[in-house]
């Protein structure tokens, strides 16, 4: 595959997915529904990140996301993107897989 061939896959890849999300509606709940039984809830760690993303050029009328954050990196709010993140971690899959993996 080439370079373009790839990049033309993951646009298309990242549309379809920024469609599908702003056809459906979805809340916190329904999130959370959708990776309840997937997760233990007691033991886990949940670790939180957050980041502006710059976007100095872009119409805050326009784009609904764009608005000025506070950025620790340069000491002053900055127009762009807040990004959050949450991981979590449940230590019990990861010691089942290594344990798997030691096995072999």
């Amino acid at each position: 595959m080439t370079k373009r061939e790839k990049y033309i896959d993951d646009l298309l890849s990242f549309q379809k997915i920024n469609r599908f999300l702003e056809r459906e509606r979805y809340t916190p709940e329904d999130l959370f529904r959708e990776i309840e039984g997937k997760i233990e809830l007691s033991g886990g760690t949940l670790s939180g990140d957050d980041k502006v993303v710059e976007k100095p050029y872009s119409d805050p009328n326009k784009n609904e996301l764009i608005g000025y954050y506070w950025s620790g990196k340069q000491g002053k709010a900055i127009k762009g993107i807040n990004l959050i993140t949450l991981y979590y971690t449940d230590c019990a899959i990861w010691e089942n897989l290594w344990s798997e993996k030691l096995k072999l």
